[in-house]
């Protein structure tokens, strides 16, 4: 449930509404208690649905392969049994508290939007936090008319030429998922070397893609006020200036993280990147709890999978936070009840 309410009186508030923070929502929803979701981006399923929704992912439990796309609509579809609120495109920013009628502790968290969360416990799944493109210095008055950081969808792609920039993971991703669909893919990266896994390189390597390496793309042209993009002017070291037909550019040059507000909330940091956590997923705030990427503790692996374990640990955990007789193990999911339809 996606609402536009100013103020939301919940059980528990999640901040990151990415594979992990969708299944505490379901969690939270297997414990009997509410639930508000929120997120920077405008949709849920963070870094996967943003970065690459068509990549198949080979790590989830019981699901051999699966698109990152068929991952988010599978946890919503989880999540969305037990109703939750879901405050997107807005931030998690200030945290204070307040005592209720009963003499209980509240946390209520503020967003970006004006909105206020009154809840009993936070639980932060935001895995690296806030995540902004680098930008392609080149051409940024196309951004939005034919450049773009992410890929959520083919469709405008279909039939297109199309240059990607870039040489990481999420470049080849997007090259490998576009190449069957465009009219041509031109992979344009500053280095000979690629930071991308070599396996998915050599996907890249055996495809129509075009790979140009020790080069930049140094302008966009077209028509800003109807068409677009029409060319992009490509830079090779030692060679003069090559110009190329397209119609889409997609510009994966990383991101950075910052942790944002997050930081004032008084938890303690490691690596001034991550939120330290105890066995119980618990922060040094009472009160808030962390799970996924976003946490650190000795041993730390940070996989989805590992994540989805953690964000029970921190619901359940949370949920003895706010009834201290309720029992830690929430019993066993065959004994609840679920309106998810089952396969036959």
């Amino acid at each position: 449930m996606s609402t536009s309410s100013t103020r939301h009186e919940v059980d528990v508030l999640i901040v990151g509404a990415g594979p992990v923070g969708l299944y505490g929502a379901y969690y939270a929803g297997v414990r009997g208690l509410s639930v508000a979701v929120v997120d920077s981006l405008s949709q849920v399923g963070g870094q996967v649905t943003a970065m690459y929704p068509e990549k198949e992912i080979y790590d989830i439990a019981a699901l051999p392969v699966v698109t990152g796309r068929d991952l988010i609509a599978g946890l919503r579809t989880q999540a969305d049994q037990y109703d939750p609120t879901y405050l997107l495109g807005q931030e998690a920013q200030e945290l204070s508290r307040r005592t209720d009628d009963a003499g209980r502790e509240r946390l209520v968290v503020r967003t970006s939007a004006g909105v206020e969360v009154d809840c009993g416990a936070v639980v932060v799944t935001g895995g690296i936090g806030t995540f902004t493109p680098r930008p392609l210095p080149a051409g940024e008055d196309f951004l939005g008319r034919g450049l773009e950081y992410f890929v959520p969808s083919k469709d405008a792609y279909v039939g297109r030429d199309v240059v990607v920039v870039g040489g990481g993971d999420s470049a080849i991703d997007w090259c490998l998922m576009l190449e069957p669909v465009a009219s041509s893919v031109t992979l344009v990266h500053r280095r000979a070397a690629f930071r991308a896994h070599a396996a998915s390189l050599e996907q890249v390597r055996a495809s129509t893609v075009r790979i140009v390496t020790d080069a930049q793309v140094v302008a966009l042209d077209g028509d800003l006020a109807d068409g677009g993009i029409e060319s992009a002017t490509i830079q090779i070291r030692g060679a003069d200036p090559e110009t190329v037909p397209c119609q889409q550019v997609v510009a994966a040059l990383g991101f950075t993280a910052n942790l944002g507000p997050l930081r004032e909330w008084g938890v303690e940091l490691h690596d001034n990147r991550h939120l330290v956590v105890d066995t119980t997923m618990a922060t040094a705030v009472p009160g808030v709890y962390a799970a996924g990427d976003i946490t650190d503790y000795t041993g730390k692996v940070r996989l989805i999978s590992v994540g989805f374990g953690e964000v029970a640990t921190a619901v359940n955990n949370a949920a003895v936070h706010l009834d201290p007789d309720a029992q830690l193990f929430p019993g066993h999911s065959t004994d609840l009840p679920h309106t998810v339809p089952v396969p036959a």
